[in-house]
């Protein structure tokens, strides 16, 4: 089993305290975010758990615990958001000479190959045209440069939420043969500093522009931390081009105090300030508490490890 920690919401940042209590403990409930009514027992025994994704923007606040993580025997790796935004987009992230300062002190603690590079949602507006992404790009990748080694790219896709978040950005729109060559640079400059690029949910990044598909949730890069192989299915329900294996998600929707712009998993800052406020670190739930009338479901889970170990 492998826990993604997650794509909902950014755990690293606000919720280590619940985290850690969470895998001290040994088991998380979850609630099904179409169904809240629903909650779900996933067991966090290290044993069982194959692996943890953390998805973050800053895992500043979670460096502390990694020691104890190390010591209870769980695996994982980041994906790490660093995008050439600024405030207008991402009004709550720290200065971005803090979140690269971050970066390297977690690729130091940790090493390169488990800090992935996300470069994304790549948007297009009067002041973040092509040119500007290049120049930032290169930036980012000579500072990260030796931290990482791999870079996510994807254009952004346009949910409801993102559209409605986006409201009052100007969004330019770039053709398609500008594109291919855009990302042809980015590729070159990528070579340059050693870090190979890959596509998230982006058909036309994979199919126009060649980028080989992403796999966010990676079970050879798991393999490869255990020392033994893993067996693990695609994960189902993912936008086509995913090249995820299946895993489980702990984290829940509208609860991301970043706020920015083009989230896919905020509706609105209200609900987020609501949710954030009910959150408590004691609790099973990452938001609130039983109310008793969920219907509470045990899951039987079991390790995707392979008897035969890896010699490389």
């Amino acid at each position: 089993m492998i826990i993604s920690a997650s794509r909902r919401t950014d755990i690293p940042a606000f919720y280590s305290p619940w985290l850690l209590n969470r895998l001290r403990a040994g088991s998380v409930l979850v609630r099904n975010p179409f169904n809240p009514n629903q909650v779900s027992q996933v067991p966090l025994d290290p044993q069982v758990v194959d692996g943890i994704v953390f998805w973050t923007k800053n895992p500043a606040p979670m460096l502390p615990c990694l020691e104890e993580i190390d010591r209870l025997g769980y695996r994982y790796y980041f994906q790490f958001t660093v995008t050439a935004y600024d405030q207008h987009l991402e009004p709550c992230l720290p200065d971005k000479a803090e979140v690269i300062a971050t970066f390297r002190h977690l690729a130091q603690r940790i090493g390169p190959e488990r800090v992935l590079w996300r470069y994304d949602p790549m948007i297009f507006t009067s002041t973040c045209t092509p040119a500007y992404h290049l120049r930032q790009f290169e930036y980012l990748a000579a500072q990260l440069h030796g931290c990482t080694r791999r870079c996510t790219l994807s254009f952004l896709s346009m949910y409801a939420k993102c559209k409605r978040n986006l409201q009052g950005i100007a969004l330019l729109a770039i053709e398609p043969d500008e594109k291919i060559k855009f990302v042809g640079q980015l590729a070159a400059i990528s070579e340059k500093y050693g870090i190979k690029l890959c596509a998230c949910c982006d058909p036309f990044l994979q199919e126009q522009c060649g980028i080989e598909a992403a796999r966010c949730i990676d079970d050879e890069l798991l393999a490869s931390m255990l020392g033994q192989s893993l067996r693990v299915g695609k994960a189902s329900g993912q936008r086509p081009g995913c090249g995820c294996v299946a895993s489980i998600d702990i984290g829940a929707y509208h609860t991301c105090p970043h706020g920015c712009r083009y989230c896919y998993a905020n509706s609105n800052e209200r609900v987020v300030a609501q949710n954030y406020g009910s959150h408590d670190p004691d609790s099973l739930l990452l938001i609130g508490t039983l109310t008793g009338t969920e219907t509470l479901i045990q899951k039987t889970m079991i390790s995707c490890r392979s008897p035969q170990v890896r010699l490389c």
